[in-house]
């Protein structure tokens, strides 16, 4: 029953499709156009932080990213949850497809993008607050909103399940606080 569920709402958020709004999803999922944007927050934690803040608080969002990454392949191997672009029940319920499929990553459940935006975002935002005058309200809102977005693009493009995107924000919010607050003791040890 849970599973239809989420497949009967994956299949009507995926059918709220457009050209238009295709371009923005697969924009969204894309790794590599995100690149100029950790740049600039790593740019930002040097300059509100100083350089030995900022290096820990760096630090932790890039073993949020492994922590996330490894534990999605992992558990996709595990569960052996097929990807909507492959699963038999939504491709007959016409799917909307933006990116190819790839025979090697036929398993979905959770989705790494999901928790790879949330748990970066979570990281980076704990990890601001780290100078006390910074409260970092409105770079909260941005990225997190960032983060919701990725996740749902992959809906969108067609390569995950809500209930993966789901799964993921909740795994990746927890990595994501988890180093962050590694970060905070390691600051409070180290870089007083």
């Amino acid at each position: 029953m849970l599973i239809e569920l989420d497949h009967d709402v994956t299949a009507a958020i995926n059918s709220l499709h457009t050209p238009a709004t295709d371009f923005i999803w697969s924009t969204f999922s894309s790794k590599t156009f995100w690149i100029p944007l950790y740049v600039i927050v790593i740019g930002f934690l040097f300059w509100r932080l100083g350089w030995k803040k900022a290096l820990i608080v760096i630090g932790a969002c890039l073993l949020t990213f492994v922590l996330c990454d490894q534990l999605a392949t992992f558990i996709q191997f595990l569960v052996k949850r097929e990807r909507p672009d492959v699963d038999a029940d939504m491709t007959s319920r016409g799917m909307n497809y933006l990116e190819p499929v790839y025979k090697k990553y036929i398993y979905g459940f959770f989705s790494a993008h999901a928790a790879n935006a949330i748990g970066f975002a979570m990281c980076s935002y704990m990890g601001f607050r780290n100078n006390p005058g910074l409260k970092g309200r409105y770079y909260g809102c941005f990225i997190f909103l960032w983060a919701v977005l990725v996740g749902i693009s992959r809906i969108f493009v067609g390569k995950h399940f809500l209930g993966d995107v789901l799964v993921g924000f909740a795994v990746g919010m927890l990595a994501g606080w988890l180093f962050s607050r590694l970060a905070r003791w390691a600051i409070n040890r180290f870089a007083v």
